[in-house]
């Protein structure tokens, strides 16, 4: 089958099924479409999903221990709202540019968009290898790592959707769950190489780890369906969607603090706890691997009980572990529960935004309706993480 054919002997599905109480929130008239196919080739394309996941979210989610570095090492005298912009604008960046990402999965070659992403991302961290300010790192790690890994991100969370129906939910945790694995593994490699070797080559080194594995896996990434050709580019009448402006402010809101705690549990564990050495790393590991369980956990979980009361759960539990954990506490036992409940139910948000996404609107334009929702985690990521690093500035870690 060509890339983007529809299948021909495929029965209908409800483009929206509702799974669970809170699901019919988002009811409407069903509209049809065929139905995934749940083959073996799905699975192939789960896993370039995973591995572009890896080098894509699972880098941004170690930022925290580069900026651990930064800031009790390399520049003590930037500000930590500066330093922090680094890991803000290559969240952002990921986020900003998926909008036409997501456009371009539904027009071109879907293998060709993996591809162009892994070398701009391996290209930005090789780039800011030579940077020795922060200014400069905001322009390549931050920037350009971030705009080449939106083309990875979208890719590997628009496409295992479509190619399921009744594993659509296991299937993208799967698929998201190579972010948390990235980020346990990494975080580990990057302390170690920052350690043994240099900042400068820990990022030369990641760097062409992204070329030399995405590179390869954006062979496997193939869109099962593309809309048809008379079909409008963005179709903005979404925006105009009850059930989409749900949807676009639950992401909004559920991923406003999500990168606050991986960025700056880190510092936090050395500067309040008195925890030298590679402590920063662990924790960016504890939370990126309890990461990994809930993804492919929550996944199966949201097939039977529903995304969408899923993600409801995951958000709230989110919420309290920082809430009732954390901040009212300064002891290492709290702090490492707050970690890991935090690193669990956090990981299930990202992995369950894209399948609510499908079950809502369907399949066909998923690319760009997550490119759409994107814009959601933009405006999290340019507000949050800064105006934490602030108010660090301003009223310490205490």
């Amino acid at each position: 089958m060509d890339q983007g054919q529809t299948p021909t002997e495929l029965s209908s599905e409800t483009a929206h099924p509702c799974k669970g109480i809170s699901e019919t929130l988002f009811s409407s008239d069903p509209c049809t479409e065929q139905l995934p196919p749940d083959t073996a080739f799905g699975w192939v394309v789960v896993l370039g999903s995973a591995l572009n996941m890896m080098f894509s979210f699972g880098i941004i989610s170690t930022f925290g221990v580069y900026l651990q570095h930064y800031k009790l090492v390399e520049f003590p005298a930037a500000s930590t709202s500066l330093l922090s912009w680094i890991g803000t604008l290559q969240y952002a960046a990921t986020c900003f540019f998926g909008i036409a990402v997501g456009v371009l999965c539904e027009r071109i070659d879907t293998r060709s968009v993996s591809l162009l992403g892994s070398l701009m991302a391996g290209l930005g961290l090789v780039v800011a290898s030579f940077c020795n300010s922060p200014w400069k790192l905001l322009l390549t790690q931050g920037l350009l790592n971030g705009f080449g890994a939106s083309f990875l991100y979208i890719t590997a969370i628009a496409l295992p959707p479509q190619w399921f129906h009744r594993y659509r939910g296991v299937a993208a945790g799967i698929a998201t769950a190579g972010a948390g694995v990235g980020g346990v593994w990494l975080s580990f490699a990057t302390s170690a190489m920052i350690t043994q070797l240099s900042r400068a080559w820990a990022l030369r080194i990641t760097g062409l780890l992204v070329i030399g594995i995405c590179g390869p896996a954006g062979l496997l990434m193939r869109l099962r369906v593309r809309p048809a050709k008379r079909d409008k580019v963005v179709d903005l009448a979404v925006l105009c969607n009850k059930r989409f402006a749900l949807l676009f402010f639950a992401a909004l809101f559920g991923s406003s603090g999500y990168y606050i705690p991986f960025y700056f549990m880190p510092t936090y564990s050395e500067v309040v706890l008195g925890k030298q050495g590679r402590y920063g790393a662990n924790i960016a590991a504890i939370m990126n691997g309890a990461g990994v369980v809930s993804r492919i956990c929550v996944g199966i979980l949201g097939d039977r009980l529903g995304s969408l009361n899923m993600l409801c759960v995951s958000t709230l539990a989110s919420c309290l572990s920082i809430l009732v954990l954390w901040l009212p506490f300064s002891s290492l036992a709290t702090f490492l529960a707050a970690a890991v409940i935090f690193g669990f139910f956090s990981g299930a948000i990202v992995s369950l935004i894209p399948v609510v996404a499908a079950n809502v609107f369907g399949t066909k334009r998923l690319p760009s309706i997550i490119g759409l929702i994107m814009i959601a985690y933009t405006i999290s990521a340019l507000i949050a993480s800064p105006t934490a690093g602030a108010m660090l500035d301003k009223y310490g870690h205490g």
